[in-house]
């Protein structure tokens, strides 16, 4: 697999509105929406309609977006990050380590409840990676 750097957005709530707008303006197609409250993980009620992760396409256009959490604040204009998917728990291992280096780890690397390996790193030059490796790939 070639890597590709997939844009990642990241709304105070706003994701569902954001979704439906860039649907609209692009004539695009929602892929995929999984909220909070669908997750296997306890969050508060408030959470529950906040989206997670959604996927968006339209052609060559790709982007995936998602709701922070409520103690979080998203300002915007640094609001997005660069989702990575990777082919192996090696390779996923030395990218995190390298981007975390004089960076700043967002989320630890650690197995997730969709099947993957999973890490947010910003690095020292304030990119902010999302780091994926599907196990059953």
């Amino acid at each position: 697999m070639k890597h590709q750097a997939t844009p990642y957005f990241t709304f105070n709530g706003e994701a569902k509105d954001a979704l439906n707008y860039y649907k609209e303006i692009f004539d695009g197609e929602i892929l995929s929406i999984q909220t909070f409250g669908e997750a296997d993980f306890e969050t508060p009620p408030e959470m529950d309609d906040r989206i997670m992760h959604a996927q968006f396409k339209k052609e060559a256009l790709f982007f995936m977006i998602s709701d922070s959490f409520l103690d979080q604040t998203i300002e915007k204009g640094s609001n997005i990050s660069l989702a990575l998917e990777l082919d192996s728990a090696d390779e996923i291992h030395t990218y995190y380590n390298r981007l975390k280096e004089n960076g700043t780890v967002h989320m630890e690397l650690q197995d997730t409840f969709w099947g993957a390996m999973f890490a947010k790193v910003e690095d020292s030059f304030g990119v902010t990676w999302d780091l994926n490796f599907t196990k059953d790939q």
